[in-house]
């Protein structure tokens, strides 16, 4: 008997509906991890409190230490932190010294900037509704010894708040915003000495946020502005303008000095390629194109000698640049490590780092040659996160919050211990760098920081 077409339809329609809700339930088992922080990339979770007052009458006189993380990657920019005693065993966890949960407050108000310590003083940006937020804090006890505000208007996308990382001088404070306000004030008390704003100059916000942590070098700090102004030098002291460099799309990678003979360069990782400048004149050198599908360039480029490691997301992959005052030349490229935006490190000619996609904590952590670009081994066995330097080991936080402390080897990945679940639950993803200072280790996620004592 010949069966009907008007029998058979419904049929195909009912196989074909299971077909793709069966496909839909897979693909968010595959990529819970993305949606869930897509839905969660502006707000906030847990705890939040009120902003305190100043817990000092007369803010206490500056002090100094061995140990102060003053700037995006620490001393040198190395993302390299040096202490006595460094504990290797975390199975009882670490003990907390304090925590504050008033960084962030109102809608879309994530931040996603390290904290920077010099002696008493941590400096840690925030956002509170339409307002960008400067709190110093004590190092030690975390009590708040001031805090600044000032109207800034944001577009929200993953939230209103600083990428940048603040840089502490001596006795003055940079910071800047993700609309671009670069602020200088008194480190003692937070007074304002001077505000600059770089779209007055032509400079212009990108997709998502002035994201280049300010670089103090010599009498200037520098910033990347975008649209006519990619690169900015103002006075660090009084706030004027001293040079302008190139022009487009500025991306998100920090800026980073490298010398070149007795000359010393500032490296631009921009939208479309890494540019070195004159660190004095703001003349271009030389420039290197490196351009993804989406012009993300976030990760700071990494400087050894006259060499440059340099890698990007989206498949891109990652490549070493030699390069010298007047010219560059790329001397291997693969796609090893294609670091969405996390820093890797350099230690005894390997470089170590996250490869994949920031948004699942399914990553992989790779070592590769740095003079050859051979990948000696990769691992999926510690998400997908942020790494530093602590001593000679690696100290990684997936974006869960989760730490581990790793012993370089370029022959396979050794975790020496862990620690679950240091920032409590984490709704979102943990994207914030870890600071180690004066044998304390410092998280942040969003309107939460805590302090764990890190001595052995």
């Amino acid at each position: 008997m010949k069966r009907s077409h008007r029998s058979v339809t419904p049929v195909i329609l009912l196989i074909l509906t299971a077909l793709g809700a069966c496909v839909a339930v897979v693909a968010a088992l595959l990529y819970r991890d993305a949606i869930e922080v897509m839905i969660s990339r502006n707000a906030l979770h847990g705890t939040i409190t009120q902003i305190p007052d100043p817990s000092f009458k007369t803010p206490p006189p500056l002090t100094v230490s061995d140990g102060d993380w003053p700037r995006w990657r620490g001393p040198g920019g190395l993302g390299h932190a040096r202490m006595e005693g460094l504990p290797d065993d975390w199975t009882r966890g670490l003990e907390k010294e304090w925590e504050v949960d008033y960084l962030c407050a109102g809608e879309n108000s994530a931040v996603w900037s390290s904290p920077v310590v010099q002696g008493n003083r941590l400096v840690v940006s925030g956002r509170i509704d339409s307002l960008e937020a400067v709190f110093c804090l004590h190092s030690g006890n975390g009590k708040l010894i001031w805090k600044a505000m000032y109207e800034s208007p944001a577009n929200p996308s993953f939230g209103t708040g600083a990428r940048a990382t603040p840089w502490i001088d001596n006795d003055r404070v940079y910071t800047f915003s993700r609309s671009g306000e670069l602020s200088c004030r008194s480190l003692l008390d937070g007074t304002l000495h001077w505000m600059k704003s770089v779209s007055a100059e032509g400079g212009a916000e990108h997709t998502w946020g002035h994201s280049s942590s300010p670089l103090v070098l010599g009498e200037l700090v520098i910033v990347n502005g975008g649209g006519t102004a990619r690169t900015i030098a103002y006075d660090k002291i009084s706030g004027a303008v001293r040079w302008k460099s190139g022009s487009g799309f500025p991306g998100y990678a920090a800026l980073t000095a490298m010398p070149a003979g007795d000359r010393m360069l500032v490296l631009s990782f921009h939208g479309t390629g890494l540019t070195a400048m004159d660190a004095e004149t703001g003349d271009e050198r030389w420039s290197v194109p490196w351009e993804t599908d989406s012009k993300v360039n976030a990760s700071t480029p990494l400087v050894a000698g006259n060499r440059i490691f340099l890698t990007s997301g989206y498949g891109f992959g990652c490549g070493l640049v030699e390069a010298g005052y007047d010219s560059a030349r790329v001397i291997w490229r693969n796609t090893a490590i294609a670091s969405h935006h996390s820093d890797p490190v350099i230690i005894d000619g390997y470089v170590y780092g996250y490869s994949g996609y920031s948004m699942q904590n399914r990553g992989t952590f790779v070592c590769v040659d740095l003079e050859t670009g051979e990948e000696r081994w990769s691992s999926r066995d510690i998400g997908w996160g942020t790494c530093l330097r602590v001593n000679d080991f690696l100290l990684c936080m997936d974006i869960r919050g989760n730490l581990f402390l790793v012993d370089p080897d370029p022959g396979k990945l050794i975790v020496k211990t862990s620690f679950a679940d240091a920032l409590g639950t984490v709704r979102g993803a943990a994207w914030t760098l870890p600071v180690i200072a004066q044998e304390r280790l410092y998280l942040r996620l969003r309107q939460t920081l805590i302090c764990y004592a890190f001595e052995g």
